[in-house]
């Protein structure tokens, strides 16, 4: 007689949806990955080419500026055309944008190849995203270790590149990332069906509907907090070290500095495993002006204190800015429409990358007039910019859920 299959085998459809969600969660590692490559190959370039590090380290502009812009259309794109299709461009495209950089004959040529690289790297976030939430059976923890694989790509650049560099010199540092991107955008062709028949059959109707003006306040809202939690989570990452190496009020050393800002950057890993259990518990509009909270509480903290306090105030400003980017793609995904998310993503993470360059900039001008006092009081009070945003995004929608969920009730 046949033996009866195993009913906890997962059918081939599962297989596949896991093997999707594996692809898109080390792409998230790869796209920080790779626009982190030449932060540390720069060093090298200097006796290269002989030009200082500020003229090189320029030639990066053009690709995160791309790395924001080409979102727009990624996000459209990914929701009209093909969400699988545009994920195998993006490793396809930075694959071949990372061996133009490898075979750069010239900064200019390397500049070009950068910019070229920040633009299929502009895919992953509106495309990834919306894939993910589409494909995951449990969002909140798919989403917080889709935020950890993306966090494991930023700790990793640095080191990685380094020993390239080292090892097999400066041009392997583009080009071994290289050949692994092209030959999993081969693999991610061959394994992931096409979806372009999936493309007209998306919802275009959100888990939860509002009236015209609540959803177009809701809207304005969600801008005002683009602009505030990107400033805020840029300020504090960017300016980490130096605020560690300046306010610590200890002799350590820059190894030493370089460590204890790892081990605050890892309080926001933690975090993002964290929030991703607790949206089962809480409604997430109410969550989501928690970690807002939290988030203002850790950066007008970390504003005061000094000495080994310092690192635990910073430790909860960090977790709290790493918690609200896993709430905040959650709470777009209730609100939002399946067949509109790419591009509504898209501008969320347009916005927020567009202002990365201004955050760099405000640092450099606000540690001039008043050191980290300014530059912490200032992103203290943008941030609660972002506590003012998620408060009335929750009033807003508080009503309609408490209905939503009296209505629900019953059929349980």
């Amino acid at each position: 007689m046949a033996s009866t299959p195993s009913v906890l085998a997962p059918s081939a459809e599962e297989r596949t949806r896991m093997l999707s969600i594996g692809f898109i969660n080390f792409a998230h590692a790869i796209d920080h990955y790779v626009m982190l490559i030449l932060a540390t190959v720069v060093i090298e370039l200097t006796t290269v080419y002989g030009w200082s590090y500020a003229e090189l380290i320029a030639l990066g502009t053009p690709s995160f500026l791309a790395f924001g812009v080409f979102s727009l259309p990624a996000g459209w794109l990914g929701d009209r055309w093909s969400r699988r299709n545009m994920m195998a461009l993006f490793y396809l495209g930075c694959g071949a944008s990372l061996a133009g950089a490898a075979l750069a004959s010239s900064p200019i040529v390397l500049a070009v190849a950068l910019s070229a690289l920040g633009m299929f790297a502009a895919i992953y976030h509106p495309v990834g995203t919306a894939m993910l939430i589409e494909q995951a059976t449990s969002r909140g923890r798919s989403l917080a270790f889709n935020g950890v694989c993306g966090n494991l790509g930023v700790a990793l650049a640095a080191g990685t590149t380094a020993l390239l560099v080292y090892g097999l010199g400066w041009r392997s540092a583009f080009l071994v990332p290289a050949v692994v991107c092209v030959a999993t955008g081969v693999a991610y062709l061959l394994l992931i069906p096409d979806d372009r028949h999936k493309a007209a059959g998306r919802t275009a109707t959100p888990e939860v509907v509002f009236t015209p003006w609540v959803a177009a306040t809701i809207v304005a809202l969600f801008i005002l907090i683009a602009i505030s939690a990107g400033l805020v989570f840029h300020v504090t990452t960017v300016a980490l070290p130096k605020i560690v190496d300046e306010r610590l009020g200890l002799s350590v050393s820059l190894m030493q500095v370089g460590g204890i800002a790892t081990l605050i950057l890892m309080c926001g890993a933690l975090a993002q495993l964290t929030i991703g259990r607790l949206v089962d518990r809480f409604q997430l509009h109410i969550l989501f002006a928690a970690v807002a909270l939290l988030q203002f509480i850790g950066v007008v903290w970390s504003a005061y204190a000094s000495g080994p306090m310092l690192i635990v105030a910073l430790a909860v400003a960090v977790a709290a800015i790493y918690a609200q980017v896993t709430v905040n793609d959650l709470v777009i995904a209730r609100y939002t429409a399946d067949a509109w998310r790419s591009r509504v993503f898209a501008v969320r993470y347009f916005l927020t990358f567009v202002v990365s360059g201004a955050a760099v900039s405000l640092i450099a001008l606000l540690h001039g007039r008043g050191g980290f006092d300014l530059v912490l009081g200032v992103a203290a009070v943008i941030a609660l910019g972002f506590v003012i945003g998620t408060a009335a995004i929750a009033v807003l929608v508080h009503g309609v859920e408490k209905e939503r969920a009296q209505v629900a009730a019953p059929a349980e």
